[in-house]
């Protein structure tokens, strides 16, 4: 009886072991749906899925080849793309020298040069590359100089891609992409209300941009204030109300003259006499220049920026990096660097009808990924040998990154890594949920998103952990 007894216990378990999976599954695809099925996301179109990252199995799906509207997860694509194409110790440069007496600054594409958020990681000073050419040159006792040649040739003289919101070009997040990209290829704009008159501050100071004060000064309510193109360019029109103080960032026109004449006004402050003109050509290739400084980005860097902070920058120059780097010529591009990333979707088994490529950032709406698409690039990334330098170069949830804010409680804080996305309507999450028995891989794509669909996908992303053992 004893003996029997324990048979049926063991019979039990065993059975329940089987189906243990099966009954998982069936508990996620619960959680999931009920959240999707909210009265506030009714309206609301959901692809959503969800692999095992050790053996590649769904455990849930919904509209998973369905392409959408992807955002800035466009990003993960891009980024991936970027270790394929240009492996993991691939450094952008930036090359100063002298062609007899004319200085001459080759860019490769690099879009942290003089980025601020890199260079306080670095512990680097505000301007220390302008300064250091400075320094450099007066270390070699050079007190003049017969002009300023800029070489951008790495990337084609397409700054703008056609498909990016013409109202939104003056944004950081739609900044122009040059072969040579200076400070995010922004300005900060700073206005103070002082005694009832408004000043407006310009950081990096330069007469490159010119600036129209238009700004009310009031005592009331918020300041709220921005800045306006019109047809002479680089003229801002700075316009709002200004209450104490306000800043905020400008996308400037033409990044490589920017970098040009910002470089020439602080050689002049400098006491090093700059004659001739400031002109754009190629000079990559003459073995006359004498090269004085390189100045490099590691792609790691590139990649933090572009998956943790979002800096749509970072993943425009990865594309034309890509395209630059493969094509045996100069002059990168969207449509060639594009169209190599698509072989790159197509060779991880990737259905050309769940996916479209625009861009490298997701800021154009014509871009779409289907989950499918998504969870196979992070599969083939966490399969590869990249995987802990992609991984390092995602959000990381409460505490950095685009997601610093979400995920906070002890569950979820720092189990939760990814890349959020957002243009209007849409709202995406994709990324890896990191539990006790294992990483699980997921992308959750929206339409017709409201203000409650970050919240849903948010705790779709927590369905996971919680399902977990």
């Amino acid at each position: 009886m004893f003996g029997k007894s324990i048979g049926k216990k063991l019979l039990v378990l065993l059975i329940f072991s089987l189906y243990a999976p099966t009954f998982a599954r069936a508990s996620l695809t619960s959680r999931i749906n009920s959240i999707i099925n909210r009265k506030s996301q009714k309206k609301v179109c959901f692809a959503v899925k969800v692999i095992n990252a050790k053996t590649g199995k769904t455990l849930y799906a919904r509209n998973a080849d369905k392409p959408m509207i992807p955002a800035s997860n466009m990003k993960i694509i891009t980024s991936a793309a970027a270790l394929e194409y240009l492996g993991p110790d691939y450094e952008f440069t930036t090359r100063v020298g002298l062609l007899e007496q004319t200085l001459a600054v080759i860019g490769g594409g690099d879009p942290l040069l003089g980025d601020d958020n890199t260079d306080k990681k670095h512990n680097r000073a505000a301007d220390w590359i302008i300064n250091d050419i400075i320094a450099t040159l007066k270390a070699a006792r050079i007190t003049s100089l017969n002009g300023i040649i800029i070489d951008s040739t790495f990337f084609d003289d397409n700054r703008v891609h056609p498909n990016w919101p013409r109202d939104q070009l003056n944004r950081p997040y739609a900044c122009e992409v040059s072969g040579l990209n200076y400070n995010c290829n922004c300005v900060r704009i700073t206005t103070k209300n002082t005694g009832g008159k408004v000043g407006i501050t310009i950081q990096p100071q330069t007469g490159y941009v010119r600036l129209v004060n238009k700004v009310v000064p009031t005592s009331r309510g918020n300041s709220a204030v921005g800045a306006y193109r019109n047809t002479t360019p680089n003229k801002l029109t700075i316009k709002g109300k200004c209450t104490k103080q306000a800043g905020f960032d400008v996308a400037i026109e033409s990044p490589a003259e920017f970098f040009g004449f910002v470089l020439a006004e602080k050689l002049a402050a400098a006491g090093i006499e700059v004659t001739g003109k400031l002109e754009g050509r190629l000079v990559r290739n003459d073995s006359r220049i004498n090269i004085l400084k390189t100045y490099s980005s590691p792609i790691a860097d590139v990649l933090s920026r572009c998956n943790k902070d979002s800096l749509g920058l970072a993943a425009e120059a990865l594309v034309k990096t890509i395209s630059a780097e493969n094509s045996g010529r100069l002059n990168g591009s969207w449509p060639h660097g594009l169209n190599l990333i698509k072989q790159y979707l197509i060779k991880l088994g990737i259905d050309p009808g769940e996916f479209n490529l625009d861009d490298g950032s997701g800021l154009s709406k014509e871009n779409k990924l289907s989950p499918n698409a998504v969870t196979k690039v992070f599969l083939d990334i966490y399969k590869s040998q990249n995987r802990g330098l992609y991984i390092e170069s995602l959000a990381v949830g409460g505490s950095d990154g685009t997601i610093a804010k979400y995920f906070e409680e002890a569950k979820y804080k720092g189990r939760i890594l990814g890349k959020t996305g957002y243009v209007k309507l849409a709202k995406s999450f994709s990324g890896v949920s990191t539990t006790a028995d294992g990483d699980y891989i997921f992308s959750i794509l929206t339409t017709g998103a409201n203000g409650r669909t970050r919240t849903a996908i948010n705790d779709i992303a927590k369905a996971i952990i919680d399902n977990a053992k």
